[in-house]
């Protein structure tokens, strides 16, 4: 992979770049100064930048900055805010790693000014250039970024040309964020976020830690899914608030009884009116799959299907937005944050003093044990309702360890969480597969109703669809037995007792 050659540099350093001691080789400025405004972009979860990457919209231009392809420029034509909608070209291919379906959004804007210095030695010729960026943002902000090019053959030369940018305070692109510095009020988004919970904490307060962590995740995307950002904002919020609800269900005995049934119905009330949107997303993003599963005789009345599902889509955007721009939704939600973020309110329960580590334990090693269980006794006549318990029981195992996971030894964790995602994928592409046919056969009883040519015809292709979706479904049937055999190693099954069970850590 090719050495970085981006780099961040203090004002003064930049400013002084032309007299810098490059040893034999001298700095001379080549070209005229340009200065033109800028838009840098990234997605809500600043994918690019914690990838060490700068995508810059100059206008006509769209220009990135990554480590391993240099600078890539092509034109900013593009008919969307995805990557996807991007003209073809440098970029485009460079951003291939980023979701399709997270939109690219202004981190912010300002001035750009780019200057070029070509160091030469002593028979005048050009042996590395550099190229500085000068931004700075509306409110004053302002950061320096230097781009190394060297000419081939002369390797030795761009790597004193480095260790001179480094020395001189210079810092890799990527190491510190650049969106921090011009732009402070820029607050980065982790959906997953580290909590740090203390081996000697009671587990009352770790409840409440999770739970303050994970409701500001949720709050942070009610805007995106208010103005229909992209539909990865209503995923992350379902997300959250699934989590804070398994704390309440997974940590019985931590809150008292009646606390914990009450914040169960008010969790779950929130969650209420997203499921409706949520399904028409996942239909209408895997509407290209779905199509590809027909002969192209049944392609007419998938599509009809679809512009109805989009024109449901709609209808349920506009009724979730206005629900969390209610008065009664922001009065909720806000007592719910303060709620947790003064905890005293909140009845303990018999265990809220237990040792969070100790606590922690306990419920792994049972929620193991529960899955082992059930994942033992599913095999092809199983009924799919013995299927899906097993997705619930290993969503929450895995929430679980992934709540407690910064307390265990980070090697043998990741070990056992490896092959329990693969059985969670397995199992949630097996649940979508019911779902999806659950869905269509409902909607074939109401079409059932009439007998109008347009309603025929998709319920024709409805159908053709649910006999192969449930063709599908018991592929991957096949595919969870699989991965539960790969899961429930004997390597794991030690691990498990080791980190869980058998708590002087004696297999």
């Amino acid at each position: 992979m090719k050495q970085t050659d981006h780099y961040c540099l203090p004002l003064k350093t930049a400013s002084d770049l032309p007299e810098l001691d490059f040893g034999k080789l001298t700095p001379i400025a080549t070209g005229d100064e340009t200065s033109h405004a800028f838009q840098l972009l990234d997605t809500f979860d600043d994918t690019l930048s914690s990838a060490g990457k700068l995508l810059c919209d100059t206008g006509d231009t769209l220009e990135l900055l990554t480590p391993r392809d240099g600078l890539l420029r092509q034109p900013a034509t593009r008919s969307g805010p995805f990557v996807t909608d991007l003209a073809d070209g440098p970029v485009k291919a460079a951003l291939g790693d980023v979701s399709p379906l997270r939109a690219l959004l202004p981190v912010g804007e300002g001035d750009m000014q780019e200057a070029m210095l070509s160091l030469v030695d002593g028979e005048q010729k050009t042996l590395v250039r550099i190229n500085l960026r000068l931004l700075t943002t509306q409110q004053g902000e302002s950061i320096a970024i230097v781009t190394l090019q060297g000419l081939r053959g002369y390797d030795k030369a761009l790597a004193q040309v480095r260790e001179q940018i480094l020395a001189s305070g210079g810092a890799p692109l990527g190491e510190g964020s650049i969106y921090a510095t011009l732009f402070p009020g820029h607050a980065g988004y982790v959906a997953k976020p580290v909590i740090l919970i203390g081996q000697d904490e009671a587990a009352y307060h770790a409840a409440n830690s999770i739970i303050c962590t994970y409701l500001p995740i949720a709050r942070a995307n009610e805007k995106g899914i208010i103005n229909d950002t992209d539909t990865e904002f209503l995923h992350d919020y379902r997300i959250a608030l699934r989590k804070i609800r398994s704390v309440l269900s997974l940590f019985s005995g931590v809150y008292s009884e009646k606390a914990t049934l009450r914040l169960k119905t008010r969790f779950s009330e929130l969650m209420s009116p997203t499921g409706r949107l949520r399904d028409l997303d996942v239909y209408l993003a895997e509407k290209d799959k779905f199509f590809a599963l027909l002969p192209n005789t049944l392609h007419p009345g998938l599509a009809q299907l679809f512009d109805m599902f989009a024109d449901q889509r709609k209808e349920a955007q506009t009724a979730l937005s206005n629900h969390l721009k209610s008065k009664a939704y922001r009065q909720e939600v806000g007592d719910l944050v303060d709620l947790f973020a003064k905890g005293k309110k909140i009845k303990r329960g018999p265990d809220a003093d237990r040792p969070a580590l100790d606590y922690s334990r306990a419920l792994i090693w049972k929620r193991y044990r529960k899955v082992c269980k059930i994942a033992a006794g599913i095999d092809a006549q199983t009924e799919d309702e013995e299927v899906h318990r097993l997705r619930i029981q290993c969503k929450k195992l895995r929430y679980l360890m992934e709540f407690f996971g910064p307390v265990f030894p980070k090697a043998e964790f990741q070990n056992i969480l490896k092959p329990l995602k693969r059985l969670q994928d397995n199992l949630g592409l097996f649940n979508d597969y019911s779902v999806q046919q659950d869905n269509l056969r409902a909607l074939l009883d109401d079409m059932g109703r009439t007998s109008e040519k347009k309603n025929l015809e998709i319920a024709q292709s409805v159908g053709a669809l649910v006999a192969v979706l449930h063709r599908k479904q018991l592929e991957e049937r096949a595919k969870v037995m699989k991965s539960f055999a790969n899961f429930n190693s004997k390597t794991t099954r030690d691990t498990f007792r080791t980190l869980f069970h058998d708590t002087k850590g004696k297999k």
